[in-house]
């Protein structure tokens, strides 16, 4: 049975929906001119006034807005009310700069609230779940985003964050977890910890759902998961810029539900930035339009991803995002050939023989691009034969090729050997002076 948050919201007929999202962009519009001195000059500088935009067509008048916007106005320069009428600021990690800073109002965080309940609602999780939230807590957006999001959908919530695993699976088997949220490398580690602990998930918990994001992860990747543990993998999309969690697929698995009545979103050539059409993959460009504190206009978000405006089999008429390939930035060009590294992902799962974790290492020799991709095997693979080990290294380096029309390095090691990640995994080392 399909259940829905707020059905009449949910199931709004397409052009009432784009008609309030026409309303809502003229009002958007309007407040960031009249409240944010970056956007006013912003817009002065394009020679765009609030008048200009009347339409959805109209919204690619506006400029761009970039993460080094944010970086520029830090820490509260884009905002657009007093920090007395704020109840709470998350904080980007900076690594590669100064880090963003972004505000909530009350009312921003019951609109992330409610974004998230209808997500929850829409995979069947509810009241009567228990909601292991093993995201970070803190300055990063994961933990308390999809806390309070399951709150307000009723949930009961476990606010483990991350780390110390053996008790994390102690307290799913204690206190019944059933829907358990965090990165999808997080989870492959947890299991491989159950199983030393002599512990199945599938028989020894009440486990049904994972809810994974912060990091690419495949439709392969989602199928190992499920048939090794017996529940089923979501997806779940969301920025720290933009409210952290905020989306997921339905029961369907067949995209992520943007809430329309909550953003606009476009998909742009990366280079040009033109907007694309339908069905044509680019960079997506979310445009917020129930924020307060710190409204975004066509905000680049980096991921490379496809829009499907068709209503879903669920019923839900929002527009939806497919499965993000990776994001623009994490975009390797080895020998001029593009490589995401979602892609070498999508192959290596597709090999029984080996395991769920790899690293690409990247470097230059002689000034020619190497790539070599260090893979785990399975316990089932691993052989003292050394020719057994050369076979298999080049069924590796022939299916990769196949998809990525670059030749490879593949190196095989035990189980054990690429290192773990509590949070986001580190699939990628490029030694490249570039």
């Amino acid at each position: 049975m399909i259940e829905y948050w707020n059905p009449l919201v949910e199931r709004m007929p397409v052009d009432e929906l784009e008609k309030l999202q026409e309303k809502k962009l003229r009002n958007l519009v309007d407040y960031v001119y009249n409240h944010s001195d970056f956007y006013k000059k912003r817009f002065d500088d394009a020679g765009v006034k609030p008048e200009d935009i009347q339409t959805l067509d109209d919204l690619k008048k506006l400029p761009f807005t970039y993460k080094s916007d944010l970086r520029d106005t830090y820490p509260t320069g884009m905002f657009c009310v007093p920090n007395e009428q704020l109840v709470r600021f998350h904080v980007s990690s900076g690594t590669t700069g100064k880090p963003t800073v972004v505000g909530y109002t009350r009312n921003d965080i019951n609109e992330w609230s409610t974004s998230l309940a209808r997500a929850l609602t829409s995979i069947g999780v509810g009241r009567g779940d228990v909601i292991q939230v093993s995201y970070g807590y803190g300055l990063f957006t994961g933990g308390l985003g999809l806390h309070y999001g399951a709150e307000e959908a009723g949930v009961t919530v476990l606010p483990t964050s991350s780390g110390n695993t053996e008790k994390q699976l102690d307290l799913m088997r204690d206190l019944g977890t059933s829907v358990m949220a965090c990165t999808p490398s997080y989870f492959l580690f947890m299991n491989e910890v159950a199983n030393n602990m002599g512990v199945s998930i599938n028989d020894d918990t009440k486990l049904r759902v994972g809810i994974f994001g912060a990091e690419p992860w495949s439709e392969e990747m989602r199928a190992r998961i499920e048939e090794a543990t017996g529940i089923k993998a979501y997806d779940v999309y969301g920025t720290s810029e933009l409210s952290g969690p905020l989306c997921t697929e339905c029961q369907y698995q067949d995209g992520i539900h943007i809430w329309g009545d909550q953003f606009l979103i476009e998909v742009i050539d990366p280079v040009t930035g033109e907007q694309l059409g339908e069905g044509e993959r680019g960079e997506l460009v979310i445009t917020t339009l129930a924020k307060e504190a710190l409204p975004l206009i066509r905000y680049r978000i980096g991921d490379i991803t496809v829009i499907n405006k068709e209503p879903c089999k669920c019923g839900r008429t929002h527009p939806r995002i497919m499965r993000v390939l990776g994001r623009a930035d994490d975009m390797l060009i080895v020998r001029g050939i593009n490589v995401f590294p979602g892609q070498v992902e999508s192959v290596l799962m597709t090999i029984p023989e080996v395991g769920e974790h790899f690293m690409i290492v990247v470097d230059r020799v002689n000034e020619l691009d190497t790539m070599t991709i260090q893979i785990e095997m399975t316990d089932e693979a691993f052989s003292d034969k050394v020719n057994d080990i050369i076979a298999l290294e080049k069924k590796v380096q022939a299916a990769l090729k196949n998809v990525l029309n670059l030749a490879v390095k593949v190196e095989l090691v035990e189980q054990g050997t690429i290192p773990r990640s509590m949070g986001k995994a580190k699939k990628v080392m490029d030694n490249r002076k570039l």
